[in-house]
């Protein structure tokens, strides 16, 4: 066991507390001193309280002591983004056009980790409303880069990604409305997971492009918090049954013979050298799991005009709840491109679901082929603070709803994380999660080393 606590992974913990090797109180009071320490120079966090969380581990003490923990995640810190509802913490979004009103009900992901057990430390930092690549706000200010703090987070989810990159919590719920779990995945250097559209019910959400989803240091981590909030609940109609299923049974169980495709640039982005570099010696890796591998686009093109038509509705509904002096104190970029959005008429709009049909059937056809999709997950290096990193592979798969992570990948050339986005067929997430997980065993996933690197 790491005399670090916070490098503790949350099913280690769990083994921990079972023998009693480890109390949920040490884990709690260590992973808030940890954010203590580095809030000032990261931001990863909105918001933490600090005395609700010891006295939720206490609590869980209690019960691991009588052998009778609530459920799977018992005692286990865990971060949420804070576009997510928690009680007893106010939804900023990222923005000073949001009230800082308390919340008197949780999200469906927060009441099920809340019925599990689970230790809530606060809410993490998110880009504005989560309509941004950038996790640097007005409300909060900048969350940089886990690795090096002169370079971007990433978002929208970015204290998400810092977070678990740095042991502020070894279980982070976010969300990905175009890409905000993977983006800031792929370049803090941990793993991040999309579940199938549904398959984690979100109240209240944003439309049919927006999936809940893990951010963690490990596969199984991500799987075992899987286990927890992959739930229907009735707030969400979308939401998915839930089949009983063990996301972390089979994991380590093989990817030998699986066909994945590689598409090194979807057939239309342009991707630098330095990057195509570290993700093509990823994938020459697969190889050695005896995964056929086959180089294969799937013969789509930039499908961001329908994503921009179908966000239209989004945008409506910005401007709905915030109204005009609202929109006065956004992100002025942000408020153009909703002014933009709102100008998409009805027939552009049925035209772009349309064309989304076409472009599901595409994949799914696509898949009836190929197992497993693999593509980077950004086109550039992870660009200094202030600039929003470019990642045009994860969006066309929120417009078809399917699972996709981002697994650390290796170091662009200034030393940043890259990210190998594993995309899986609609309702394949578990083969997903095997791939991930068959790769990390190959090539163990990074930690960030603040002292070493001479950073604070």
């Amino acid at each position: 066991m790491p005399q670090d606590l916070t490098q503790v992974s949350a099913s280690e913990l769990i083994a921990a507390y079972r023998s009693k090797a480890l109390s949920p109180v040490e884990v709690a009071a260590a992973t808030l001193k940890r954010i203590a320490e580095l809030q000032p120079h990261f931001n990863a966090y909105r918001a933490v309280d600090a005395e609700a969380a010891l006295a939720q581990a206490k609590a869980s003490e209690a019960r691991w002591a009588k052998g009778a923990p609530l459920g799977l995640l018992d005692g286990v810190p865990v971060g949420f983004k804070d576009l997510l509802n928690v009680k007893g913490f106010p939804t900023r979004k990222g923005s000073l056009a949001t009230p800082d009103t308390v919340q008197q009900a949780d999200s469906p992901p927060a009441a099920r980790l809340r019925d599990s057990g689970a230790v809530i430390l606060g809410k993490t930092q998110t880009a504005e409303f989560g309509l941004k690549g950038l996790t640097e706000t007005k409300l909060a200010g900048v969350t940089p880069n886990a690795w090096d703090r002169q370079y971007v987070s990433g978002g929208s989810s970015g204290g998400a990604g810092v977070a678990a990159a740095l042991g502020l919590g070894p279980l982070q719920v976010a969300t990905d409305g175009g890409g905000s779990i993977r983006n800031p995945a792929a370049i803090n250097g941990v793993f991040g997971f999309k579940p199938t559209f549904g398959r984690v019910a979100g109240y209240p959400h944003n439309g049919s492009l927006f999936h809940i989803g893990p951010i963690t240091r490990t596969v199984t981590d991500a799987a075992l918090l899987l286990n927890v909030i992959a739930q229907p609940d009735a707030r969400d109609w979308t939401s998915l049954p839930s089949d009983g299923r063990d996301w972390t049974a089979g994991l380590d169980g093989g990817v030998k013979g699986l066909r994945v495709a590689y598409s090194r640039t979807l057939g239309y982005i342009q991707v630098d050298p330095g990057v195509a570099a570290v993700v093509d010696r990823a994938v020459a890796r697969l190889a050695e799991l005896g995964v056929i591998v086959e180089e294969a686009d799937p013969g789509f093109s930039d499908p961001s005009a329908i994503i921009d038509a179908i966000n239209a509705e989004r945008a409506i509904r910005l401007r709905r709840d915030i109204g005009d002096a609202g929109l006065d104190l956004i992100d002025p970029g942000i408020r153009k491109r909703v002014e933009r959005l709102e100008r998409q008429t009805l027939a552009e709009v049925v035209e772009a679901n349309e064309r989304r049909t076409e472009l599901g059937i595409q994949l799914r056809r696509f898949h009836e082929k190929y197992d497993l999709l693999v593509t980077p997950v950004q086109s550039k290096p992870v660009p200094r603070v202030g600039t929003a990193p470019e990642t045009p592979f994860a969006f066309p798969f929120n417009i078809t709803q399917q699972p996709a992570a981002s697994a650390p990948a290796g170091f662009d050339n200034n030393g940043l994380p890259v990210g190998l986005h594993i995309v899986g067929p609609q309702f394949g997430d578990a083969t997903v999660l095997r791939l991930a997980r068959a790769f990390e065993k190959l090539q163990p996933f990074p930690t960030p080393h603040l002292e070493s690197l001479g950073r604070l």
